[in-house]
């Protein structure tokens, strides 16, 4: 029987992790995986640890100290399934805000099978998520334009696999060759870019990197990080800047230098002349759009 551990990490949203199981554990021929779930709980304060014990008591929960953020708590999962004493074939990460369709193991699996027979490669199957309401693409796989810019476009296919840089781990299949190969999410990041660096890194080491056909559950978008408000205080401004749930400078730096380090100059100066001097950034981008405008009359 094949093994699957699936990976996530809450915190405070109780329903929506209910939900997320609810779901996983209504999948098509579920009896043919063995599933194994690995769920942190970042010391939430509304019951989300004892609602899943209740409702789920074959879930594997558990507890961190607060501080981990996404990329700590989904480490932790991925970590704790590692040292199980199960050998597993592969390595879901799933988002606890999302709801996958009933038949989306099964697609991944077929889809990542698929494409290590076709290309004779291990390789990362991404699935892509739409909005509930507004049924718009939110998380997926992504293309660059340039291998040396981070611009990208997000890329899907209702028939067929299609070849992705990088992607989000809101649904994403590993299998064991690239887990025990790069290991779980880099240690250096906190929160978010982890499942971005985790693609990148396991293309560098010859590993394929595919987004699924088709959409395989529905999230909600929900990473807009606007800069903080010129009228705020210098020293809120900084503390953003800094913020896993903000701009994360250290880690986006970091991922940056490791992946696309001709981006490092320009972000250097993006993100400390907005931060410092969001007046003049402001005015900058201001002029620079009515140039465009006044060159496309």
């Amino acid at each position: 029987m094949m093994k699957i551990a699936v990976l996530l990490t809450c915190f405070n949203r109780k329903e929506k992790t209910l939900k997320c199981l609810e779901n996983l554990f209504s999948q098509n021929n579920i009896d043919k995986y063995g599933i194994h779930v690995f769920l942190t709980d970042d010391n939430s304060k509304d019951g989300t640890a004892n609602a899943v014990k209740e409702k789920f008591p074959e879930v594997n929960i558990l507890i961190g100290n607060g501080s981990l953020f996404w990329a700590g708590g989904m480490r932790n999962s991925w970590r704790a399934a590692i040292n199980s004493d199960i050998e597993f074939d592969y390595y879901l990460l799933l988002n606890d805000d999302t709801v996958i369709f009933e038949d989306t193991l099964e697609k991944l699996v077929k889809s990542n099978q698929s494409m290590k027979l076709k290309n004779n490669k291990s390789n990362v199957t991404i699935g892509t998520t739409t909005d509930f309401i507004s049924g718009k693409f939110t998380y997926g796989g992504f293309k660059l334009y340039s291998p040396e810019k981070l611009k990208h476009t997000l890329v899907n296919s209702q028939t067929q696999e299609l070849a992705c840089d990088f992607g989000c781990a809101n649904i994403m299949l590993v299998p064991k060759e690239v887990s025990d190969t790069i290991g779980a999410l880099a240690d250096r990041f906190v929160h978010g870019i982890a499942d971005f660096d985790y693609t990148l890194r396991a293309k560098k080491a010859n590993f394929d990197v595919w987004v699924a056909p088709g959409v395989l559950g529905h999230c909600t978008y929900d990473q807009v990080r606007t800069w903080k408000s010129m009228d705020s205080k210098l020293s809120d401004r900084i503390e953003f800047l800094y913020s896993p749930k903000g701009l994360e400078y250290k880690e986006y730096m970091y991922f940056l230098k490791t992946h696309f380090p001709k981006e490092v100059p320009a972000m250097f100066v993006k993100f400390w002349v907005k931060t410092l001097f969001p007046l003049v950034y402001d005015k900058f981008k201001v002029e620079r759009k009515e140039v465009q405008i006044e060159q496309q009359s």
